[in-house]
């Protein structure tokens, strides 16, 4: 197999049939910003949108189409002029530009516009024709083509391959495909229409029977150098095939697989973090190489077998998907050895008696936790009388102005080490004032993972109970404060959190000097 037969590239449409994910709407800067990340990662072909949706959509794939430097940019078509000349205006921008036109070709799909196949033939001649007169870079794709009949498919790919298409693509659009199927039916065309190997054939899977990843590499191994896939698997029902799925099979299973990506797989985890967040889809735990849980143990047999070599329990490094390392995560079923490792990484070097009595304690506390965290490690370390809690700072004073008028204000009286400083600061919100304030004494990158409120009385002199988590270079902390007054307990519980923060640094030597955080004070 030479070099030009084992690229396979990359197309993206998270912007495209990512977003058509029922609530997955992003704003236009969030597409711009996504735009970005997936071009400096390497992905080859980012299908920006559908221009003939709406005027954002346009604006959203033009603009994507002026500022990206390295990928082609694609826009989605219907099998009309009108919506092709649409794409154009949008795409024509890009250096690479790349119009994608689209028809249903199963017989359900031709029973909408009511189209026998010979019309249907026609209207795929005279509209890929009609791309292909506006860029000359053509992608068709026959909708619901895991459903259409053999021949007819045959005739119409290659009706398109003589229109100028220059990549077929062959989408599984309801997931119904397995993955024998899906090679089969690249095979077939590849082998049955004239001029198929003068194109790429492209495959787009979903997942409605979680076969997706499984189809695209199937599809490869047959032939197709195109998989369409979306970060983190968005896509319409149960999604489409994920990108870094398959870019991840394809670098781990390199022995069978003989292919490549240009896909820069360390961008791979800030990028479905980031969609995640724009989206409103939250990754599963359990997804494959980005979901939390991913890279993470709690069983002690797993644990020890981590700790002894990682190639035991992991078939691919943390850091090839841009973490920083492997969680060993800390329950019921962890073992001494974990627990050993863990405190040594929080500074905690035991002997073999004192790690016996702390970890019979901390056996009773998993029992009742689902999750044990750092910092209630660092707790049963104190109650072993190995750690002397130290209180770097609290909330002295602090008096808010908020109402309809922004922006609100927060003025603070923190003391640290004993000393008093005082500043005002703005925000949106009173809580975020204050903590505004919190961070002009304290400067500090943690992020705030975690702002919850309890009210644990009733009426509204209800004492409320906050929870403040914040996580810095994978250190998790936790505070908590009540108080009758909400944005007095959301100032204690923050504070609380950054003294554990303190300590935690102290302990895993990551202070530079233990009053590093006063020199920034004002």
């Amino acid at each position: 197999m030479n070099k030009t037969q084992d690229r396979v590239v990359i197309f993206d449409t998270t912007l495209r049939d990512g977003e058509q994910s029922p609530g997955a709407t992003m704003t236009h800067d969030e597409k711009l910003e996504i735009a970005g990340m997936l071009d400096e990662m390497g992905v080859d072909i980012i299908e920006a949108g559908f221009p003939i949706a709406s005027e954002g959509d346009f604006e959203a794939v033009r603009d994507i189409a002026e500022i990206t430097k390295k990928a082609v940019i694609c826009g989605l078509a219907r099998a009309n002029f009108k919506d092709i000349d649409r794409c154009w205006e949008a795409v024509r921008h890009s250096e690479r530009p790349r119009i994608h036109t689209f028809i249903g070709t199963s017989p359900l799909h031709r029973a909408i516009p009511n189209l026998t196949m010979d019309e249907m033939a026609e209207r795929i001649h005279e509209t890929v024709s009609h791309a292909r007169n506006l860029c000359d870079n053509i992608q068709w794709s026959p909708m619901d083509a895991t459903r259409t009949e053999h021949d007819y498919l045959c005739r119409v790919v290659e009706i398109a391959i003589k229109a100028g298409a220059t990549t077929i693509n062959i989408p599984d659009t309801v997931g119904y495909t397995a993955p024998r199927e899906s090679a089969d039916l690249i095979r077939m065309l590849r082998e049955r229409v004239p001029g198929a190997d003068e194109i790429i054939f492209a495959t787009h899977c979903h997942n409605d029977l979680g076969m997706a990843t499984a189809n695209a590499l199937a599809a490869v191994d047959a032939g197709a150098r195109q998989i369409e896939c979306t970060i983190n698997g968005l896509g319409e029902r149960a999604g489409n095939t994920a990108l870094e799925e398959v870019v991840m099979a394809l670098k781990v299973r390199n022995d069978i697989m003989p292919y490549r990506t240009g896909v820069d797989t360390t961008k791979i985890m800030n990028i479905s973090r980031r969609v995640a967040d724009v989206s409103g889809f939250q990754v599963q735990f359990n997804k494959a190489v980005v979901g939390k849980n991913a890279f993470a143990h709690e069983s002690g047999i797993h644990q020890d077998g981590m700790l002894k070599n990682p190639q035991n329990f992991e078939i691919m490094r943390p850091e090839d998907v841009g973490l920083s390392a492997t969680n060993l995560v800390m329950g019921k079923h962890s073992g001494r050895a974990a627990l050993r490792a863990k405190l040594h990484d929080l500074g905690y070097d035991l002997g073999d008696n004192q790690l016996k009595d702390v970890f019979v304690r901390f056996k009773e506390l998993a029992d009742r936790k689902k999750e044990v965290f750092d910092d209630d490690l660092i707790a049963l370390m104190r109650e072993a009388g190995t750690e002397v809690a130290r209180e770097h700072m609290s909330v002295k004073f602090l008096r808010v102005i908020c109402g309809t008028q922004a922006p609100q204000s927060a003025d603070l009286v923190l003391s640290v080490d004993g000393v008093d400083h005082m500043v005002s600061a703005s925000g949106d919100g009173p809580v975020d004032a204050t903590f505004n304030a919190v961070k002009q004494i304290f400067p500090h990158n943690a992020q705030l993972k975690l702002y919850q409120v309890h009210a644990v009385t009733r009426g509204t002199d209800a004492q409320a109970t906050v929870s403040v988590r914040l996580e810095e270079d994978g250190r998790i902390v936790n505070g908590q404060s009540s108080d009758t007054d909400t944005v007095v307990a959301s100032a204690k519980a923050y504070v609380a959190a950054l003294n554990r923060l303190i300590v935690r640094r102290q302990k895993t030597g990551t202070d530079r000097k233990e009053i590093d955080y006063r020199d920034t004070m004002q």
